[in-house]
């Protein structure tokens, strides 16, 4: 076991060296009180476990640069709006609102929007696919995102559902991979 000295100095010099932040275990802190540990509490709602598709997607053949700055075929938006409202409106326009049952709508929704926006087979965009599902009871919502990206290329499709007790809102995010 390292000293308390041991550890400080072995502390200092990752610090120097750009390898380490502010100690976050136990061991390393001191009981003097000149660091203290900070509690946060993260939530995960769904984390997908990498299906075979996605495994095999990662071993794609490296290509040359082609050198290419910007697309040769724009992205879609009204297609891809097309796209969103069949599918909200297939899987989300008769359905009541249930906590659990939403939940696996989202997931479920947002593989099919991200499936049929592939199969449009637009080149060199990478596809972000966000699905909110909540429950209709009067209230107001507003649900925002940032984005850093560049405006000639990259862009946004978006479409809302609302039925008498749930609504929905489905952003495909389209940014061009140079």
């Amino acid at each position: 076991m390292m000293s308390a000295l041991a550890k400080e100095k072995m502390f200092l010099a990752l610090k120097k060296r750009g390898s380490v932040c502010s100690p976050n275990n136990h061991e390393s802190q001191q009981k003097e009180g000149r660091w203290r540990s900070k509690h946060s509490v993260s939530t995960v709602s769904h984390v997908d476990e990498p299906s075979p598709r996605d495994e095999a997607s990662r071993l794609t053949v490296r290509m040359e640069n082609t050198y290419q700055l910007g697309p040769t075929r724009h992205f879609p938006v009204a297609a891809v709006n097309h796209i969103l409202k069949d599918v909200l409106t297939a899987y989300l326009q008769e359905a009541e609102y249930d906590p659990e049952f939403c939940r696996q709508m989202t997931k479920t929704v947002s593989e099919v929007i991200k499936a049929k926006v592939k199969e449009l087979m637009i080149p060199r965009y990478k596809l972000i696919v966000t699905v909110y599902i909540g429950q209709q009871d009067g209230q107001s919502i507003l649900i925002s995102s940032r984005c850093l990206w560049n405006p000639k290329s990259d862009t946004v499709s978006s479409y809302a559902l609302r039925n008498s007790t749930l609504f929905a809102l489905a952003n495909v995010y389209a940014v061009y991979f140079e």
